[in-house]
């Protein structure tokens, strides 16, 4: 079986690997809250709030792809922040992908994230 060299090889400062590591260290970052957990989304990792869908990581592109009001991902996407998240060519209004590794800003839309899921869950009381 072929290895991806990408994962097997130390992180060369061009995305890849320190975009992943990044992710990680983030998403770890949110772990305080019993709410929030590791699971995966289409194969790719993901975290959830109480179940719900908050963020991913497409390995395939070294992007964080995030949950977010459509308001916002329109915004995101017209700035060129980021991208609409179309696997498959479905565009999904509500999830937009970030392909800048940039600290503050992951983190930033990680927070808008978590607040958007804690906002759908106060909705459906």
């Amino acid at each position: 079986m072929a290895q991806d060299p990408k994962r097997t090889s130390p992180p060369d400062h061009s995305g890849g690997d320190d975009a992943r590591d990044l992710y990680d260290e983030l998403t770890d970052d949110l772990l305080y809250d019993p709410a929030v957990g590791r699971s995966t989304m289409m194969g790719y990792p993901c975290v959830r709030l109480a179940g719900q869908f908050l963020a991913s990581y497409d390995d395939k592109s070294g992007c964080l792809v995030v949950k977010l009001p459509s308001e916002r991902v329109a915004e995101l996407v017209k700035t060129g922040t980021g991208d609409h998240f179309a696997p498959a060519g479905k565009v999904f209004r509500e999830w937009v992908a970030i392909a800048t590794i940039d600290r503050r800003l992951w983190q930033t839309l990680l927070a808008e994230a978590v607040a958007f899921a804690r906002g759908t869950l106060t909705d459906k009381r």
